[in-house]
């Protein structure tokens, strides 16, 4: 799959208030401060349409592993549950066969009238769902958050700033000394994790179809 980048040259530039920057070099920097980023988040962030995704079930909670989730006519959420060695795929509609909420899809609690969110076929345990399920699934946003833009920025000014990951350099007979913020390429700080957190998600493996 092929995500753009999370910032255009052109923020760069009015970011790093001077230009025109070479078209090469800003690419580079934005793909790796995007790259940096998607690492962190575990998260494509940019919208990604109708992708299939195979997770693991077996609890009364599905998480999908990419947020946010866009369900709607253009974007439908489909799931299959796949019983174990049936060989049957079992569809589960959302508000008769679970409940969505965010990005978590909800089996019922045991101890309510039984009902075919407790789980289904019935020869499962109550509101389980069954060892793997395939949803096809949007998700991202379709306008990148401020906070990310901002990381996304800051890493790829980094970037141009010290492409050889120098601690210090000789700049017209005075000597320019980085930050250690500036020696990776491409480096999370601190505070760039700090602003990310919230976008961050933690999963286990999924297996795209």
């Amino acid at each position: 799959m092929s995500l753009s980048n999370l910032a255009t040259a052109a923020d760069l530039e009015a970011y790093l208030q001077r230009g025109p920057l070479n078209a090469d070099a800003a690419d580079v920097a934005l793909r790796i401060a995007s790259a940096a980023i998607r690492r962190f988040t575990r998260q494509t962030i940019t919208f990604v349409e109708n992708e299939t995704v195979l997770l693991e079930g077996g609890e009364r909670v599905l998480k999908l592993p990419q947020r946010p989730v866009t369900v709607n006519d253009l974007h439908p959420l489909t799931v299959m549950e796949l019983p174990d060695g049936s060989g049957v795929e079992v569809p589960a509609v959302e508000g008769r066969d679970f409940v969505r909420q965010g990005s978590e899809l909800q089996r019922g609690q045991p101890y309510y009238a039984a009902t075919r969110t407790m789980g289904y076929p019935w020869g499962r345990p109550l509101g389980i769902w069954a060892g793997q399920v395939r949803v096809t699934y949007s998700h991202g946003y379709q306008e990148i958050p401020d906070d990310i833009v901002g990381v996304c920025l800051d890493l790829a000014a980094a970037t141009l700033s010290n492409p050889n990951r120098l601690r210090s350099e000789g700049v017209g007979g005075e000597s320019v000394t980085y930050t250690v913020e500036t020696f990776g390429t491409g480096s999370l700080t601190s505070d760039h994790r700090r602003l990310l957190r919230g976008f961050r998600c933690t999963l286990g493996s999924v297996t795209l179809r």
